[in-house]
């Protein structure tokens, strides 16, 4: 079903490549990183182009709920004790400077821009909160603890920063996109190499022709060359799902769960976006049946007016990966494992990509590179499904690394719990990381 964002908005349609093409540098993946490092490259002078499969924004930036915040979850008490303090604050500032990013870009755009005061709850944790707190404080973010929230239940309170922001995201999207060299329906097939003149050009097999480049930005939500950088095991897919209400109250603020599993409100406009009935993509989970029961429960007034799923990488310590692809493979960069905040983390992309590309020293490229140590328990878990999907029996395999897929009742649909891809009823992808249909 489309989101309360595509039924408002047309996207403007660009080109299918047409022919063989050379350009300094190629992104691949229409979404919002890849629209964004297009739109810095543009700014700066840079030959590029951008290649997207289906249609811009088709994908997970059009099922967004478009929350612009630093506050990502609970996420700075656990990045300082992995990593340190200076880690935590690094990862503070350069989505602050995202976030700034957004308020200047959007400054006279008809996008629905609002800032909006951010809160993280919880329903089963004060301590927390208030180690989140401490963090928070430490590395100079001036977070509020509120202990009483307008939300249909009790909590334990939230952390709150305050100047965050919300939009409409494909509005955003169609201003930007004016004037970028894009090619809409043209599927990358494969990659090659070519001898250039002084560096290495990479040959690029497309369903339209081939592509010549210097430089690759990968930003196809799930990093699509198998062999480099073991992302099939790096990441992992999350599915939540978001309803629009009428009738609803209006809450001055956004509200998120610190559990994945929670639920998260804003307004937009006249509706309540309620988000929850999360899940591992290919698992069972609460899906809409959960999120449609609370929206009863908690406002039996409302009316719903539309409804839809967004899919998201996680990474395995909750820090994007954005830099070089792997080690051995020059040339190539990603961003992905936006970890359901893909907002900020998308402009942070398009910031430290577009630095990269231009060979210039960029301060926060350690703490994103997706080559660091990736040693965590989530990592075993992700290896233990792996394996379990691909020792499984079903007559539907994925064509991605052959696991076993599993029906989806609710969304009547195929989906892989090894790595998330997913597939209609009729065998038509849906989501990567696989790159075709069902045979």
């Amino acid at each position: 079903m489309q989101s309360l964002w595509e039924t408002e908005v047309e996207m403007p349609s660009f080109p299918k490549l047409d022919r063989d093409k050379k350009t300094d540098v190629l992104i691949i993946g229409g979404g919002f990183a890849g629209i964004l490092c297009a739109y810095f490259l543009e700014k700066y002078g840079v030959d590029y182009c951008l290649v997207e499969a289906g249609r811009v924004a088709e994908g997970v930036s059009g099922h967004t709920t478009a929350k612009i915040t630093v506050q990502h979850g609970l996420v700075y008490h656990k990045i300082a004790d992995r990593y340190g303090t200076e880690a935590a604050s690094q990862y503070y500032n350069v989505n602050r400077i995202a976030l700034e990013n957004y308020r200047v870009l959007c400054k006279g755009m008809q996008c629905d821009f609002e800032e909006k005061d951010n809160f993280v709850y919880s329903v089963k944790s004060r301590t927390a909160l208030e180690k989140e707190m401490r963090v928070l404080e430490r590395i100079g973010a001036e977070p509020a603890f509120a202990e009483t929230l307008p939300l249909p239940f009790a909590s334990c309170g939230a952390v709150s920063l305050p100047k965050q922001a919300q939009f409409q995201p494909l509005k955003f999207l169609a201003e930007i996109t004016k004037g970028l060299n894009i090619y809409e329906n043209t599927r990358v097939l494969g990659f090659g190499e070519k001898a250039g003149t002084g560096e290495k050009v990479r040959t690029v097999l497309t369903d339209k022709g081939r592509i010549y480049a210097k430089k690759i930005i990968v930003t196809t939500h799930f990093p699509m060359l198998n062999k480099h950088g073991c992302y099939f095991i790096k990441l992992y897919q999350h599915r939540s799902y978001v309803l629009a209400l009428r009738n609803a109250p209006h809450l001055q603020g956004m509200y998120v769960d610190e559990d994945r599993k929670g639920f998260s409100f804003r307004n937009a406009g006249e509706f309540l976006l309620l988000g929850g009935g999360a899940h591992r993509t290919g698992k069972k989970g609460g899906s809409y049946t959960e999120l449609r029961g609370a929206g009863e429960l908690f406002y039996p007034q409302a009316e719903e007016v539309c409804r839809w799923a967004a899919q998201d990488c996680m990474s395995l310590d909750g820090i994007p990966y954005i830099g070089p692809y792997s080690r051995g493979s020059e040339g190539i960069f990603t961003a992905t494992g936006f970890n359901k905040w893909g907002m900020t983390s998308s402009m942070v992309a398009a910031m430290l990509l577009s630095d990269i590309v231009l060979e210039k020293k960029n301060e926060y490229e350690r703490l994103f590179s997706p080559s660091r140590n990736m040693f965590t328990g989530q990592l075993f878990v992700n290896i233990a499904d792996a394996v379990a999907g691909l020792l499984s029996f079903s007559k539907k395999r994925c064509p991605h690394l052959g696991c076993a897929l599993k029906w989806n009742r609710e969304e009547h649909s195929w989906d892989c719990p090894c790595h998330g891809s997913r597939f209609s009823e009729e065998g038509q992808l849906l989501n990567n990381p696989a790159n075709g249909n069902l045979k």
